[in-house]
């Protein structure tokens, strides 16, 4: 059994795609779990890992984890690891909008989604922790209503859509599709050596 530590359901049900069949997965909210860890590392896989290894002790469970966001070169990497953080009580369509009129006569568009997923066994005291990253722009404009947070301003390299616009394909390229498949290649590996 696999605890998933996120509460955010857009999350669980993107993630929940990638793990393999055979294993069976448990949330937060499964197991009455409501405390909360601060995310105050300075990179995605430092977020990442504290919460794999808090949820992990907590629940005496196997866990993954994962930490997210947008990082804009004009920006100086803007918003990153504060991507969920950045203009708090505001919705995601403020947040993209604030973002269009901070790149406002800014030639260079190009960005990255970057994903950083964990695991961790509190049995083993194993933690693995890897990083998926996508290409792409920012469009001038909010476009599509598919997916969630800054999915409607994101256009990955080799498309004219946003990933809000994408639809499925997106899960076969998205950074949290690259983080976790590379995480459970790598679990396969550590499973079918023991």
């Amino acid at each position: 059994m696999l605890l998933l530590a996120t509460k955010n359901k857009h999350k669980m049900e993107e993630i929940k795609r990638f793990v393999p069949k055979d294993l069976k997965v448990v949330t937060l909210d499964d197991l009455g779990i409501d405390q909360e860890i601060e995310e105050n590392g300075e990179t995605f896989m430092e977020n990442a890992s504290k919460k794999a290894v808090f949820y992990a002790n907590l629940s005496s469970l196997p866990t993954i984890a994962d930490d997210s966001g947008l990082v804009i070169d004009a920006l100086n990497g803007f918003p990153g690891i504060r991507s969920a953080r950045f203009m708090p009580g505001t919705s995601y369509n403020e947040k993209m909008q604030m973002i269009l009129r901070m790149l406002e006569g800014k030639t260079n568009r190009n960005a990255r989604f970057v994903c950083a997923a964990s695991y961790y066994d509190p049995k083993e005291k194993l933690l693995v922790c890897v990083e998926g990253t996508v290409e792409g722009h920012i469009s001038k404009e909010i476009r599509g209503n598919f997916g969630f947070g800054y999915d409607p301003i994101f256009v990955p390299v080799g498309f004219s859509k946003t990933f809000g616009e994408l639809g499925e394909e997106k899960h076969t390229m998205s950074h949290r599709y690259k983080a976790f498949s590379k995480l459970f290649s790598i679990l396969n590996v550590i499973i079918l050596a023991k």
